[in-house]
């Protein structure tokens, strides 16, 4: 049996679709299940145990690929609302499942079969769990998988001796901004220092990581210039595999609402994450995750909109999160 699995998405929606890719598994353990992503964000399945083959696809790519004929797929899931990847999963499939989608009528093929979003809102791994569950498949658990290899974990613990030094504990990894798109899910630049500051101040021997793409390397710099040695920037300086073997090395994570928040769920870090409004955690956090602290916005529930700014979280809150797991903390 040949399974297909399309991610056209981005990191943290990738992640989200793991325990379904899991599942499908263990619903069909000798299928070959093969999964196609985003080229820039397929590195989070890379070493996943349950994927056979890993390939790319967008949906702009989408419509030139599959007329040639070749071995077809019993089944393929298609994770994204998306037109052109559904006509190429079609191409290539027998059957076809996915969500709901607005251009249903620019398709019909008794091939497909669509799965109701649910009318009110719910986590965002069982939303997605609701297309393997479809094909009779059940989840084993709602934990995210990200998968580092030995060689990642030795190369992260050289950088963090050569950039943070040996006996840099409380080690705490910071991610100061989501992604431009998304900007309004950011904490304020000034209430990060201010956090970082009251960290050192009662942890004196803690060192801060900041993470992030080059699009975030900026606010890095800025901030380690107010915080002097105890900051190392990764920001920009390196892949998100890489990245995330550091993230390994944390004792504690800190951040907003964005790929690696959810890669730090993943792999299990205690974590504080500040989630804006319009993206609750309670639909986006790591499930099971007793060393996550969730910060919503005030707003959560009500009057809530893009503008609602996350400057109204307060330091004295994500403070006080931060420093029941330090207290509690056992350093790697």
């Amino acid at each position: 049996m040949r399974l297909l699995v399309l991610v056209a998405s981005r990191i943290g929606d990738s992640l989200l679709v793991t325990p379904a890719i899991r599942a499908l598994k263990g619903k069909f353990p000798d299928a070959h299940l093969e999964v196609r992503g985003h080229p820039k964000r397929m590195d989070v399945f890379r070493n996943n145990p349950h994927i056979d083959r890993l390939g790319s696809i967008t949906p702009s790519r989408a419509r030139f690929m599959g007329w040639v004929s070749g071995k077809r797929n019993d089944l393929a899931l298609v994770f994204n609302p998306d037109t052109e990847l559904e006509r190429f999963a079609l191409r290539v499939s027998d059957r076809v499942v996915a969500f709901g989608n607005p251009d249903i009528g620019r398709i019909s093929d008794e091939r497909i079969v669509r799965v109701r979003r649910p009318v009110d809102s719910i986590h965002a791994v069982h939303e997605r769990l609701l297309l393997v569950e479809a094909v009779g498949a059940v989840a084993d658990g709602y934990f995210l998988d990200y998968v580092l290899s030995p060689e990642e974990r030795e190369a992260a613990s050289v950088w963090v001796g050569s950039r943070c030094g040996l006996d840099a504990r409380p080690l705490i990894g910071v991610q100061l901004q989501s992604f431009a798109t998304k900007s309004h899910r950011d904490w304020p630049t000034e209430k990060f220092v201010d956090l970082l500051k009251r960290i050192r101040s009662r942890f004196g021997a803690s060192r801060f990581v900041l993470l992030g793409d080059e699009s975030g390397r900026k606010r890095a710099i800025d901030v380690a210039r107010r915080l002097g040695d105890s900051c190392a920037v990764a920001a920009g300086e390196m892949g998100l595999r890489k990245s995330a073997a550091i993230m390994s090395e944390l004792d504690l994570y800190i951040g907003v609402d964005t790929g690696p928040t959810h890669i730090a769920g993943a792999l299990g870090i205690p974590m504080v994450a500040l989630y804006h409004c319009m993206y609750p955690g309670r639909n986006l956090a790591p499930l099971g995750h007793i060393n996550c602290r969730i910060i919503e916005h005030p707003a959560t529930g009500g009057g809530c909109s893009e503008f609602s700014d996350m400057g109204e979280i307060s330091v004295d809150t994500v403070w006080t999160q931060v420093v029941q797991l330090l207290d509690g903390r056992t350093c790697k």
